[in-house]
């Protein structure tokens, strides 16, 4: 992760140093880092000139405190072992001790990491997702005592190097990994009450609501299905699984409302009347673009018969 992190900055035109447990680590990270930016812009997957702007702008440092002496920006991007983050991070913060610090963790909540860095307000988590060079979205999430003034300046740096920052609350797990493992869960309870086979539901997940997600959020997606549908679905769903599939309060209050999603105008999200005949055409046209995408790639190794 640190090393992708690192090639974004840096094909930005960004100064970087990489550190690791010692030199030797850093400089062969580096060189690896180098020669993967060149395979990426081989096959047509980083710009022209991307590797040159790799190889020019990161440098492997000596140690933790040589790489932070005298940045702006920091990011810890080790791995997600408490006792591990904490003693980087002091080693960081006592060594840089007015930049703003970024932590990586995927997982645990940042207060409780905070506690390891001098002037913790300068402290938030930026958490990118793997592989961080083709990933967009990163999550920004300030603790309690985070000085909100440190928070734009770094959503402005991760826009810059083409990425969609989304601030969330400090709480275990964040958004991406809460919903990524509530899907996971649920999938993997099919499978143990023999519902479908690992295959299938990938294949359906792939091919149904999946192939919506790069487009729109599952709010989105609701409030074009309809919420009074989704309420429906919800109350079918209870005469089975009465706890798993309770019917959200948000979207009973939603209906109960009247807010029924775009064919009312609004429901979870708001969109004016007269632009839903736009909305379903950049539907349509994303779906169909990304069917072209799928038949162009082909399948992967996981799906090739």
């Amino acid at each position: 992760m640190g090393g992708g992190i690192a090639q974004l900055f840096a094909r930005a035109g960004h100064e970087v140093r990489l550190a690791d447990v010692s030199h030797d680590i850093a400089a062969s990270n580096l060189a690896r880092i180098v020669q993967e930016a060149r395979d990426f812009q081989a096959e047509g997957l980083f710009a022209p000139g991307s590797a040159d702007a790799v190889a020019a702008h990161v440098t492997a440092a000596q140690s933790i405190e040589d790489a932070v002496a005298g940045a702006d920006f920091i990011e810890e991007a080790v791995p997600e072992i408490i006792d591990v983050k904490h003693a980087t991070l002091r080693r960081i913060s006592a060594a840089a001790p007015t930049a703003t610090i970024g932590s990586n963790t995927s997982t645990i909540r940042i207060e409780l990491l905070a506690g390891a860095v001098e002037n913790p307000g300068r402290f938030f988590g930026v958490h990118f997702s793997n592989p961080a060079p083709f990933i967009p979205g990163v999550e920004v999430i300030p603790h309690p005592g985070t000085d909100p003034d440190r928070i734009p300046p770094v959503e402005e740096l991760l826009r810059g190097i083409g990425k969609t920052p989304a601030r969330v609350t400090d709480a275990t797990g964040f958004v991406l990994n809460r919903l990524q493992y509530a899907l996971f869960h649920e999938a993997t309870q099919l499978v143990d009450e023999g519902v479908a086979s690992t295959e299938d539901i990938d294949a359906i997940v792939r091919t149904t609501f999946g192939f919506r997600l790069p487009f729109f959020g599952p709010f989105a997606i609701a409030d074009m299905a309809g919420l009074d549908v989704y309420a429906f679905c919800y109350s079918s769903l209870q005469t089975e699984f009465a706890e798993r599939f309770a019917t959200p309060p948000s979207l009973s209050a939603l209906v109960e409302a009247g807010r029924l999603g775009t064919k009312t105008g609004g429901g979870f999200r708001d969109v004016a009347a007269d632009r839903i005949p736009e909305l379903v055409a950049y539907r349509n046209r994303a779906y169909a673009k990304m069917q072209a995408l799928v038949d162009e790639l082909g399948p992967s190794p996981f799906d090739e018969r």
